[in-house]
């Protein structure tokens, strides 16, 4: 037989209530796609009846299987564990608390059929309290001026893609809230569509200040990935020349207070600043070139994607070089 054309992916925590509805909608939803597909659910260390609900649904339904994380690792690490067990060539993520709309998945499909690697969906009305959709935005401003990718909507669990495209992306800590971005740096062509976006029924929402704070920091670690990854003797050098520029200036500063005066300068704190911005200029540096080896050892376009075309005009697919 062949295998599913369509996978698509629920991470779920504690949503035994939402998931028999959301097994419902997407079987309706895919009525209408004429190709193979399937559902894999992963329990990402759930406290109540989810699993014992996965597990009777893909008793009764082949297409549906599910994963179970030993404990509660994050939405980053339940998508890691999906991507790694799924088998369509096209990956739909969605949501499993019934905010996402299933009836949205075709749209996002046809997206996909007209060319683009990935598509985000965008939550033109979002049906969330005020104190969520006003982090979110400037969440989303800010992702955008950092990373270049505008989208009005990079967390929408409600995407579309190759499914390449996620197992080439790095898939940690908050690093699912970035995925667009991560794709775009790849030379993946991203789009985002609106989508409907519905009211939490069941349970409560996951999300929390604290998680907010953990994004922002793991949106250092995606700049770092898409601006420095294939250069990092110029982020760390860079850190190294602006250090080792105020040394200096100091430190010549301190030479002409004691050639031209008769202060000392031998107590002055000054110096020690001087003296410990010179050091660190000189390890920003080293580090900078050792990274650049390890770099050059383990391959530097390894993750540049090019498009190879076959024996026919119209046969292009895409490879790592």
């Amino acid at each position: 037989m062949n295998g599913p054309v369509v996978s698509l992916l629920a991470p779920a925590k504690n949503e035994a209530e939402s998931l028999p509805r959301l097994f419902t909608e997407i079987r309706a939803a895919m009525q209408s796609q004429h190709r193979g597909w399937e559902l894999v659910v992963v329990d990402d260390g759930s406290t109540d009846d989810s699993w014992r609900v996965i597990t009777e649904q893909a008793a009764a339904d082949p297409r549906f299987r599910g994963i179970r994380l030993r404990r509660n690792f994050g939405k980053a690490a339940a998508l890691a564990a999906g991507v790694a067990e799924v088998r369509g060539e096209l990956l739909v993520t969605i949501d499993a608390d019934l905010q996402d709309d299933p009836a949205e998945i075709p749209r996002l499909l046809d997206q996909l059929d007209d060319g683009a690697d990935l598509v985000s969906g965008h939550k033109a009305d979002r049906k969330d309290p005020l104190g969520k959709r006003l982090p979110s935005k400037l969440f989303n401003r800010m992702t955008g001026l950092i990373t270049g990718l505008r989208l009005a909507d990079h967390n929408c669990g409600l995407k579309a893609a190759r499914t390449e495209v996620y197992r080439r992306v790095p898939l940690y800590g908050e690093l699912h809230r970035y995925i667009p971005a991560l794709a775009h740096q790849l030379g993946y062509q991203v789009r985002e569509l609106a989508v409907n976006h519905r009211p939490r029924l069941h349970g409560k929402s996951k999300y929390g200040f604290e998680r907010y704070v953990r994004g922002a920091l793991d949106l250092l670690t995606v700049v770092t990935l898409t601006r420095y990854g294939r250069r990092p003797a110029h982020l760390f050098g860079g850190l190294g020349l602006l250090s080792g520029t105020i040394g200096t200036l100091i430190l010549l500063y301190l030479t002409g207070v004691w050639v031209f005066t008769e202060q000392s300068i031998g107590t002055r704190p000054l110096l020690t600043l001087g003296m410990l911005l010179e050091i660190f200029a000189v390890q920003m540096v080293s580090v900078g070139l050792l990274a650049e080896l390890v770099l050059h050892r383990t391959g530097r376009d390894r993750d540049i994607t090019v498009l190879v075309a076959g024996s026919t005009a119209d046969e292009v697919s895409p490879r790592s070089a």
